[in-house]
């Protein structure tokens, strides 16, 4: 018996096209392995929609994907129209059952993602933000365990199901987690451990869209500290963003103006970055841009760490994370792979939509 399972996506962006194009593609496959029919329902960028209750058709979808490629909003395709928002999208789209998934980067969709919840809907994201609200808000998302986040943190790398459904679900005393968490900040201090100049670095992520078209937006470390407040909230601490130590990697006096100005500006950071590579190389370690948690407390920021740790010995654009806990000792649970880009994000998107549809 095939159960056809309704999806409705906010966000039709690089990583929603990703992961439409790999429901498409992995549709036969499901059908026969687990006898799910993935079926789009409502399907949504920042202005237009296409709603179609009885399932998008395959060509239409196909379609769809290559109008929004070519610069096209859903609110002018052929199908679409101009939505009134998310919460309309919900009430026209919602059923119990039904798998919302949040692709978007904005913590706008909040309001209706509780209102899917309270329709009977289950709850994909890849968008950190409605995570790291206010901690009520993260406790109303995940009340009742219709909601799976896999791609908040590691993008494909399967970090919070490891923590919950393998670690937290043993018994397992976690003492510490550490991790290299962005692949951005990964790929800027392999390069400085290399030899390479801070500012050609950072202009070269930025010419490879590795950084934000702002890079300040990577290198003020927010994001990862987002990513540490879901593994703080994961593990039931109930933190608020303000209370994680963030270091920036660059000077309050670079922080205004224009990115083009941080860009040239940059070059003064160059000689004091190499002075902390030296400084750490004498003393056998290396600068990795790293996520800690223990006793309650996270911060993220630059570090010195062995360079035969696991986070030491970590290259590119890999993410890594490492458990050290009461069975993981001395030794941690190490996970590494893809933690960036549009396909490893939709990769654990996929894997969530699955393991909630098979539920």
């Amino acid at each position: 018996m095939t159960i056809t399972v309704p999806l409705i996506q906010f966000g039709f962006g690089n990583v929603g096209r990703a992961v439409v194009e790999r429901v498409l593609r992995t549709r036969d496959l499901f059908e026969w392995r687990y006898g799910l029919h993935l079926s789009y329902r409502a399907l949504c960028d920042s202005r237009g929609a296409i709603i179609e209750m009885d399932g998008i058709r395959y060509g239409d979808l196909q379609r769809a994907l290559a109008a929004k490629a070519a610069g096209e909003s859903l609110s002018e395709f052929a199908l679409g129209y101009l939505h009134q928002g998310l919460l309309d999208i919900v009430d026209i789209a919602a059923s119990e059952g039904a798998i919302v998934i949040d692709v978007t980067a904005t913590d706008e969709t909040v309001p209706a993602l509780l209102q899917a919840l309270s329709l009977g809907c289950r709850l994909v994201l890849a968008n950190k933000k409605p995570l790291t609200q206010r901690y009520e808000t993260f406790r109303r998302l995940n009340a009742d365990g219709r909601l799976r986040y896999e791609a908040t943190v590691g993008a494909g790398v399967p970090v919070i199901a490891t923590l919950t459904e393998n670690l937290i679900a043993s018994g397992d005393v976690i003492h510490r987690i550490e991790g290299c968490l962005s692949g951005t900040l990964g790929f800027l201090t392999t390069g400085l451990q290399a030899g390479e100049g801070f500012a050609a670095l950072v202009r070269r992520a930025h010419e490879l869209g590795y950084t934000e078209p702002d890079p300040r937006d990577d290198l003020g470390g927010m994001d990862v500290a987002r990513k540490a407040l879901i593994l703080a909230r994961t593990l039931g601490w109930p933190l608020e963003l303000d209370q994680i130590a963030v270091e920036a990697l660059f000077p309050p006096e670079l922080g205004g103006g224009a990115a083009a100005d941080f860009l040239t500006g940059a070059a003064a950071l160059d000689e004091p970055y190499r002075r902390r590579v030296e400084a750490a190389a004498a003393a056998g370690k290396t600068l990795r841009y790293v996520a800690t948690l223990s006793d309650g407390r996270a911060r993220v920021g630059l570090e010195e760490v062995p360079l035969d740790s696991p986070v030491g010995r970590l290259q590119g654009t890999d993410n890594l994370i490492a458990f050290h806990t009461e069975v993981y000792r001395p030794t941690p649970l190490v996970l590494q792979g893809r933690g960036a880009g549009a396909q490893g994000t939709a990769a654990g998107v996929l894997a969530d939509i699955v393991a909630l549809a098979r539920r």
